[in-house]
């Protein structure tokens, strides 16, 4: 196990920590030292020139100069002229990217008895160490209060160290629970609720409650958001496994396959539709489930291309094939090169978020013989048997998936051993907010599957967008805020328990090498990443407010509109006579 010893520094003896695990300086301090202090190696500065880099946003690239003050992007232009207070970052040969947003985490989670190791304090540092500087967090309520969920997570984040957001789940539906959303999005700042498909007897809500739910989010603007399987047949599922005798680690994805998630994602994305509101699908983990948001996606009629998409065509998204197949009623399926742009603008507003354990692992190391190594893999939707992850980066390159979280949720391997004699009291969750950046660039960017454009546009500008927070946060502009990483495209990495940044004694990306590594990370105009030392202080980090009515809700009224004046009814008829 890989401990970790922080020596805490206090107002009046500021040390600079280090640990020994590791030749990396992780210099933490655990002090509530207010933002814009000295202390803890934090540079005093409010000015910093990047110099001569390629400043990357979603939609273009050019080299330049970026001033940043008082944690404000102030400028973005070739050879800024600044004065001598100023700190100077040269960033030549680099790329100047938005830092990294994570839609996806949980952090000091209560879940299956125990709580995850990472708190906002250790994993928000570990975000900032792989270039993240922002995460969206969700909050659990408590016995089904949103409002006393909301004031546990506040008290959790109080030792935040980068910015973040909240997501509300939603665990049980009445009067109460609809006047306290309408809260939650008018007062607190949260945009978007959960729904939990799976998880039965705990946070798993039915169809009925998913209609209330997706009928309320609409009325306010806010995003549905699930967690798509089956939770009954997963119910059933462990129960088979169990009777079989199959109750290590392996027992969890047999217990809970594709077809499951596939299910329950083709009926989230219905029920969506019936109401006519957007939807967001975490964590998508599998073909079966990628394919219903793209059939959903894809749903629509093409006049350009006087065809029908249709189901019989769907094998060709599996294949990776970047132009799509439609149905023409006297040719077949017959692919059609200049529709691509259309399929990816009409259709079901339906987002999909793939993870990226999704998108790099398989499920082999579930068979492991070792308990320890094999449970350090259980999470749900179960990683997937090899071929879904190079289906899924298909996905990610041709624009079917939106953004990449990673749904860090994680717990050591003491915890993990809860589950030893029972796969299903193994607490669910892997790490990731500190691979992500690394591994998305690696996997997608160097293998030529995304450009260095699309990498920014998965990892940070469409998070922005949906949550409603863009340009403020995910792209570097005039007038956003200050959180910027640099990358050198020709350093490395590798990953290991010994050196990350998290609590947790394991990695699932253990020994994994890659090219492409965040050199230095700006949050809130202050270097918190630099020559491999992390430079944190608790308490720094801002909690950002997210509005309603994103642009996936655009003209959602003018199609309610023409939906009710489609249906020609009631139909007056004349009442029969006695």
């Amino acid at each position: 196990m890989a401990y970790r010893f922080y020596l805490f520094c206090s107002l009046s003896l500021l040390l600079l920590t280090h640990s020994p695990s590791n030749s990396q300086s992780n210099q933490f301090c655990e002090a509530g030292i207010g933002y814009g202090e000295v202390g803890c190696g934090l540079s005093s500065s409010t000015k910093l020139l990047i110099k001569g880099g390629t400043v990357v946003n979603a939609h273009h690239q050019e080299v330049a100069d970026v001033y940043v003050e008082d944690g404000i992007i102030v400028a973005v232009k070739p050879d800024l002229k600044v004065t001598d207070d100023v700190k100077v970052i040269d960033a030549t040969g680099k790329f100047v990217m938005p830092g990294g947003i994570d839609p996806h985490t949980h952090l000091a989670m209560e879940f299956m008895g125990t709580e995850t190791i990472d708190d906002f304090f250790s994993g928000q540092a570990a975000a900032l160490a792989g270039g993240t500087t922002m995460h969206i967090d969700f909050v659990i309520p408590v016995n089904g209060s949103l409002i006393a969920g909301l004031e546990s997570y506040e008290e959790k984040a109080k030792k935040s160290c980068m910015d973040y957001g909240f997501h509300m789940a939603i665990t049980k539906f009445d009067d109460s629970v609809s006047r306290d959303m309408e809260i939650m999005v008018k007062e607190k700042g949260i945009n978007s609720f959960k729904f939990f498909l799976a998880y039965k007897g705990s946070l798993m809500v039915n169809d009925e409650l998913l209609l209330e739910g997706l009928k309320r989010c609409k009325s306010l603007g806010a995003l549905a958001m699930v967690h798509a399987e089956n939770g009954d047949a997963v119910f059933e599922g462990q129960k088979r496994m169990i009777q079989l005798g199959i109750t290590g680690p392996e027992g969890h994805a047999l217990s809970r396959p594709p077809l499951l998630e596939g299910e329950a994602t083709a009926r989230a994305i219905r029920l969506a539709g019936f109401v006519n509101t957007p939807l967001y699908v975490v964590h998508v983990m599998s073909i079966d489930a990628m394919e219903e948001i793209a059939k959903a996606r894809k749903s629509a009629y093409f006049p350009n291309c006087t065809a029908l998409y249709h189901p019989l065509c769907n094998l060709s998204l599996s294949k990776g094939i970047s132009k799509p197949f439609l149905w023409d009623s006297k040719q077949g399926c017959k692919m059609y090169f200049n529709c691509q742009i259309l399929f990816k603008t009409l259709g079901q507003r339906v987002v999909g978020e793939p993870v990226v354990s999704g998108l790099v692992l398989d499920d082999s190391g579930l068979w492991d013989s070792d308990f320890a190594t094999a449970s350090k893999f259980v999470m749900s939707p179960p990683i997937r048997a090899a071929g879904h992850n190079k289906v899924l980066q298909g996905a990610l390159s041709n624009g079917i998936l939106q953004l990449v979280g990673t749904d860090h949720c994680v717990f050591n391997s003491t915890q993990k051993a809860l589950g030893i004699d029972d796969f299903r009291k193994i607490p669910n969750g892997v790490n990731g907010i500190e691979e992500r950046m690394h591994l998305v660039w690696d996997t997608m960017v160097e293998s030529g599957q995304i450009s260095i454009n699309d990498f920014v546009r998965v990892t940070s500008t469409e998070c922005a967008r949906i949550f409603n927070i863009y340009p403020r946060k995910g792209a570097i502009i005039a007038g956003s805020d200050a959180d910027i990483i640099i990358l050198n495209p020709n350093s490395s990495f590798e990953i290991n328990a010994q050196s990350h940044h998290s609590r947790t004694d394991t990695n699932v990306y253990e020994g994994r090498r890659g090219k492409g590594k965040v050199e230095v990370t700006i949050a809130g105009g202050r270097v918190v990443w630099e020559n491999n030392e992390l430079k944190v202080v608790p308490g720094s980090g801002k909690y950002i407010e997210m509005p309603p009515f994103n642009y996936l809700f655009s003209g959602i009224d003018k199609a309610d509109a023409s939906y009710l004046s489609s249906l020609n009814a009631p139909v007056k008829r004349s009442k029969p006579t006695t």
